[in-house]
């Protein structure tokens, strides 16, 4: 297998010289954009960088005249372009593989976004019912309080429900305190469970459905470890992993492991306004495969969080999903 990086003014240039070089059957493995030469990088100027690869053989003294069939070019320009815009590479080729053949070129963004809609239904969550005690559990910062008070915010002004709210985040400064002014606004009853014998208490004798705010701490700490056991042996608690949309996907993977134990069944996306696309996180959410149940779009209370649709994630993943964010 022969290896080489193509750099060029646009991503049409570079696949030409892939072609020209390599031959038409050469598989293109990646593409970004990275600083350009010289001075022009200084001012910010960036070029497509495309690696490629093809096999030795396949690489005839003849591959400068053949022409590639013209599907499969724009099969790969159109990859090229889903890569440049932040897809990984798994996802680009399967948005093109599911766009019908003669459809690949000239293809719009909309037919792109409906079919990047399809490839990602799995990723969320269908049922909107909730569980009698939903668990919110995360690293600090990510908006754990935050949701919950827009979950139970929306449900008292959609259907005049109040759910109850369960905080066991005591080791955060004014994290109680923040939870309390969002009950009071609300409506709804709020208990604190500062020890798992109060936590147990407060599960058995709260009001149904529970939204339980948890410390942004390991699972591995004591003190949370004690609290997953009150958890682990009820079959009434769901569990959503909060994580931040921009959080790099190193990150995002480590976050993942950390909060393995406490055995999270769904996932929250927050501060999606606060990051151009969702387009890098989708790599990781795919292999996980842990369905998303809410994405939070803002810090407003409580209109800035979504059930997440297969529509609404490819409009994130797209970059464009503040346009179906409705005010």
């Amino acid at each position: 297998m022969h290896l080489k990086r193509y750099r060029r003014e646009t991503v049409k240039e570079a696949l030409r010289a892939v072609r020209e070089d390599l031959g038409p059957g050469a598989l293109v493995l990646s593409t970004r954009y990275i600083a350009g030469p010289g001075v022009r990088g200084w001012f910010g100027a960036r070029v497509v960088e495309v690696t490629a690869a093809a096999e030795r053989s396949a690489m005839s003294d003849d591959r400068h005249v053949a022409k590639p069939r013209p599907a499969d070019r724009t099969s790969d320009e159109l990859t090229a372009r889903l890569q440049a815009a932040g897809f990984d590479d798994a996802l680009a080729r399967d948005v093109v593989q599911a766009l019908p053949r003669n459809g690949r070129r000239g293809a719009t963004a909309s037919a792109i976004r409906e079919t990047l809609a399809d490839q990602l239904a799995g990723l969320a969550a269908t049922d909107a019912n909730y569980s009698p005690i939903e668990v919110f559990v995360g690293p600090p910062g990510v908006g754990k309080t935050t949701t919950i008070a827009k979950i139970a915010a929306q449900e008292r002004a959609r259907k005049g429900t109040r759910l109850g709210l369960l905080s066991a985040d005591g080791f955060r400064v004014g994290a109680v305190e923040q939870l309390r002014l969002y009950a009071d606004i609300i409506g709804s009853p709020l208990t604190v469970a500062r020890t798992p014998s109060e936590l147990e208490t407060a599960l058995d004798s709260g009001r149904r459905p529970l939204l339980l705010d948890t410390a942004g701490r390991s699972p591995s700490d004591d003190v949370s470890r004690e609290m997953l056991r009150v958890l682990a042996g009820r079959t009434d608690v769901r569990t959503h992993l909060v994580i931040a949309a921009g959080t790099p996907t190193a990150a995002a993977r480590r976050i993942f492991d950390r909060f393995q134990d406490a055995r999270p069944s769904r996932v929250v996306i927050t501060k999606l306004d606060e990051t151009e696309s969702l387009a890098p996180m989708v790599a990781l959410l795919r292999d996980r495969q842990l369905p998303i149940s809410y994405l939070g779009i803002g810090q407003s209370v409580p209109e800035d969080l979504e059930r997440a649709t297969p529509a609404a994630l490819a409009g994130w993943v797209a970059g464009d999903g503040r346009q179906g964010v409705s005010a």
